[in-house]
């Protein structure tokens, strides 16, 4: 069985995020911190602070739609601010 992620990404330069969708999340991880990937190349380093995983390539993507809408932005910064807060103390 193939799994897909929805994996959040924050800039350790600008503290912005980013929203992606892979199969292979270790390999996406990598072309984005070695300046591979286009939109993110000028932001390194990149720290992934959040992901989830589906069977169903369809599911992965219309959640990604979902977490980069106002709505899904709020969602994930209340999902993970803790583990933000954390990391700045």
């Amino acid at each position: 069985m193939r799994f897909y992620y929805v994996y959040i990404l924050e800039s350790k330069a600008d503290g912005k995020f980013y929203t992606g969708y892979t199969s292979d999340l270790r390999r996406r991880l990598e072309e984005h911190n070695s300046g591979l990937t286009k939109s993110t190349k000028y932001r390194l380093p990149l720290e992934l602070v959040y992901f989830e995983g589906s069977n169903s390539s369809k599911d992965a993507l219309k959640r990604e739609k979902y977490l980069k809408t106002t709505y899904g932005k709020r969602y994930i910064k209340n999902r993970i601010k803790f583990s933000l807060s954390e990391n700045l103390t």
